[in-house]
């Protein structure tokens, strides 16, 4: 019995994990995010070339090392989402492997009942997620307040 709640409560947190909601303030056009980004970039080097009375030579550093900085970035992003995509697949296997052993422990209509349960408590979630707001969202986890889509634009 033990095995079973635990491997239930498992499942759910597996299913929890797994399911995302994206906001609707979060779908902001890429063009238009690498534009902003940019000019802010620009924004900010020419406040510092004003503030520390920089010369060329200096501001063509300051930019290399941005770039370089970024490019690094970049990377390290790509290297994590190889290892992010590993551990998804390997909770998938997982969760079908949790899913086979259930079905020959349970008689049918227990199993249809098993997963009707796991789909409601999906559902639930999913839906207090979206009711507290953004699944996820850092803001809320530092006690921030979450961005209006009129300081996003």
């Amino acid at each position: 019995m033990k095995k079973l709640v635990l491997a239930i409560a498992f499942i759910g947190l597996g299913s929890f994990a797994m399911a995302q909601d994206v906001p609707q303030y979060r779908k902001i056009n890429r063009e238009e995010m690498k534009q902003k980004m940019q000019q802010r970039e620009q924004e900010r080097m020419a406040e510092m070339q004003k503030e520390l009375n920089l010369n060329q030579s200096q501001i063509a550093q300051i930019k290399d090392l941005h770039e370089k900085r970024r490019s690094e970035m970049k990377h390290n992003f790509e290297k994590s989402k190889e290892q992010r995509q590993a551990k998804m697949e390997a909770m998938k296997a997982k969760r079908k492997q949790m899913d086979n052993d259930m079905k020959k422990i349970l008689s049918p209509e227990q199993y249809d009942k098993w997963q009707a349960g796991r789909k409601a408590k999906m559902e639930e979630r999913r839906a207090m997620l979206k009711e507290k707001g953004v699944k996820g969202d850092r803001k809320m986890r530092h006690g921030l307040k979450p961005a209006t889509q009129s300081q996003i634009n």
